[in-house]
């Protein structure tokens, strides 16, 4: 740990700043979960502070970084919550025990249990370093801006300040997806002057949900606008390396997702069961645009749900329950960019607006 960091939260403890301070070294070959050592009270602020790098075997995708594999819960029966950056600050939704995690792959729970064996963390090397602030009753910036102070030059603590001092949202009702958790990837932000959501995927995955409740009949469409201006990948997508995209997709209450995203290579019309096995049993993927014909400039586009259902799955759809907007970049390691306007589910006439400003 940083000698210069180390002696400032000290001092941030020692001025009654923060109540408490804690180091973690979590090695890549643990599996979760580790108890932090600090107990935490409902409504209570935590910040941490991470660096480090996982190295991991061939063929099993990640960045490495904090900013993915680093989750956390409160035990017991917390769920699972992940950043999506190096750097976060959440408020403690519940008395209990702080646990910290390095994930490979999904949860099997909302509430952290393991999906894959312990024994696939084996091959695992490099390690990840959290710091903990335990705020008490200081506001976090107010903390952090005294803790800048005391170290000037720490680019996590500058980051954490900067981030809590102009922090991303949503547009409202847009929640993340649990298997994945928190990220910065979707936004609000107004492009060519229309409020929209963006989509920035760095080297991550994202999925985030709009809850919905309506059936689907003949005429049942999900709507939207989008401008894509670089896609995350430049290869079919269809293969599991390949597989970065930007989309919008439509859940069911049988637990299958129909995904429509815009290809670099494969023509309009093709669908293909998702490439990534666990994704497999529950997610078909169609490709509405192709190419680079169209990208930077605003595109409408429709889709009648039963019939892409019933291509899909030789099936007919129950129930729609939510909207997702999905980027993933998480398997060459690049970078997409896309804004998302005028979603909207029309069925028998009536048009439900699904807001992304």
């Amino acid at each position: 740990m940083d000698e210069n960091l180390e002696r400032a939260l000290e001092q941030l403890v020692e001025e009654d700043a923060a109540r408490a301070w804690r180091w973690l070294r979590l090695p890549g070959n643990v599996p979760p979960w580790t108890d932090s050592g600090a107990a935490v009270a409902r409504g209570e602020r935590v910040t941490w502070l991470a660096r480090g790098r996982l190295v991991l075997p061939a063929g099993l995708p990640g960045p490495g970084n904090p900013a993915w594999h680093l989750w956390h819960r409160i035990a017991p029966d917390g769920r699972a919550h992940k950043a999506g950056r190096d750097t976060h600050t959440f408020e403690a939704s519940r008395n209990g025990r702080l646990e910290l995690g390095l994930l490979l792959g999904e949860w099997k729970t909302p509430e952290g249990e393991l999906a894959a064996p312990p024994e696939a963390w084996a091959g695992v090397g490099g390690t990840i370093e959290v710091v903990l602030i335990l705020w008490g009753e200081t506001d976090p910036l107010a903390g952090l801006a005294r803790l800048e102070e005391l170290c000037a030059g720490d680019p996590l603590v500058a980051a954490e300040r900067a981030r809590l001092a102009q922090p991303l949202d949503r547009a409202r009702g847009w929640s993340p997806h649990w298997l994945l958790g928190e990220s910065d990837t979707f936004y609000r932000e107004s492009c060519d002057g229309v409020p929209c959501m963006a989509a920035h995927p760095r080297d991550d995955a994202s999925i985030i949900r709009y809850e919905i409740d309506s059936p689907v009949g003949p005429d049942t469409s999900l709507r939207w606008r989008w401008r894509v201006d670089a896609l995350p990948s430049q290869l079919r997508e269809d293969e599991l390396f390949q597989h970065d995209y930007l989309s919008i997709a439509a859940e069911f209450d049988c637990g299958r997702d129909l995904t429509w995203y815009w290809s670099s290579s494969l023509p309009p019309e093709t669908w293909f069961t998702c490439p990534i096995p666990d994704w497999a049993p529950r997610e078909t993927h169609f490709v509405v645009r192709s190419g680079d014909e169209g990208l930077g400039a605003w595109q409408s586009e429709s889709r009648l749900l039963a019939p892409d259902f019933r291509t899909a799955l030789e099936a007919e759809p129950g129930r729609l329950v939510a909207v997702w907007l999905i980027a993933v970049s998480l398997f060459q390691h690049g970078e997409g960019r896309a804004w998302f306007s005028d979603i909207a589910l029309e069925h028998e006439g009536k048009r439900i607006e699904i807001p992304t400003a």
